[in-house]
């Protein structure tokens, strides 16, 4: 890999593309001059299980990151004044910025909805960043038992996705208050009666697995409303398939050691596991249900993003890919 700029061919052997690639280095000194608002203590609590989050990652990778996205939230509210002034009348004020953040499972997605929720924040024209995750919009394990899906949880049908659909919906036509159910991975089911409450965000990020799949076709062969159809901004978080595996493995036999030990958590059964039994279990739980979701659901919504953070082996990022405007 090329250090220090951005990552092109020769002109005999340049292929066309959407994106324009960035290595680390490039990447990092868009921002040089520029302090994270993070603390170290900080950073330790956003990180996620297994994630290579420090302060020069969060630096180097998120710091130009959230001076991108205020840059398109800063040009998202310059054209509704312009709107409103070519329309000749008042207009509401303008709705939130919608960001969706996708990837698989293990790959540190939630990490970076985190750290990305955080910087934002610091921001001072955009200081209210609410952050949903769709685990919430998950259906109950009751009606996953019902429709004999629960091997299937986390694949697109396992979604209540007209009730995620109608969120986002209500997010972007501006309405007063906005719930989101609430997920709870230490009883793995959904929390009906604690919402999350959102009022009068500046952003939204929209966290999960499947937030950039396309529009279903229905009966007719219509294409019906997408998730995605009402995202200003997507990132999908990359990695190689072999690396999120083992990262997944890892991570099993972390939650083993701590939140698996609960007498509460729906997983409490693997605490007795030994470590080869745990590593045999994860290898399985991998292999049948998130290895398959990610090829067959996941990855192919990688080229829907605005932007691709890809991963190396030691989980830290390694170069960006963003759509050409």
């Amino acid at each position: 890999m090329t250090h220090g700029r951005a990552r092109t061919a020769g002109p005999e052997h340049r292929e066309t593309s959407p994106y324009v690639e960035l290595d680390r280095a490039t990447w990092a000194g868009l921002a040089a001059t520029a302090d994270s608002p993070l603390t170290r203590a900080e950073i330790v609590r956003l990180r996620g299980l297994g994630d290579a989050l420090d302060l020069e990652e969060v630096q180097q990778v998120y710091l130009p990151l959230s001076r991108l996205l205020s840059l398109y939230v800063e040009s998202a509210t310059a054209l509704h004044r312009r709107q409103e002034a070519f329309l000749h009348q008042p207009q509401p004020p303008r709705t939130p910025f919608v960001i969706g953040l996708a990837g698989s499972v293990a790959v540190g997605k939630s990490t970076t909805a985190r750290v990305l929720q955080q910087m934002l924040a610091h921001w001072p024209e955009h200081p209210h960043v609410a952050l949903v995750t769709t685990d919430g919009f998950l259906l109950p394990n009751a009606e996953l038992e019902r429709r004999g899906l629960m091997h299937r949880k986390g694949f697109p049908e396992s979604y209540d996705r007209r009730a995620l659909l109608k969120f986002v919906i209500d997010i972007k036509s501006g309405c007063d208050e906005v719930l989101a159910p609430t997920y709870s991975h230490l009883v793995y089911d959904v929390l009906p009666d604690q919402p999350v409450v959102i009022r009068h965000p500046d952003i939204v990020i929209v966290e999960g697995l499947n937030v950039l799949q396309p529009a279903r076709r229905g009966a007719d062969g219509r294409a019906g409303l997408a998730v995605s159809d009402f995202f200003d901004f997507s990132v999908y978080v990359d990695a190689g398939t072999a690396d999120i595996r083992r990262w997944y493995v890892r991570r099993f036999l972390r939650l083993r050691e701590t939140a698996f030990r609960d007498p509460a958590s729906y997983f409490s059964r693997y605490a007795s596991l030994t470590e080869e039994e745990a590593v045999a279990e994860a290898k399985r739980i991998w292999d049948t249900t998130n290895g398959p979701n990610l090829t067959q659901n996941v990855a192919p919504t990688r080229s829907r993003a605005t932007l691709v953070l890809r991963k190396a082996r030691d989980h830290s990022v390694s170069y960006v890919r963003l759509r050409k405007l």
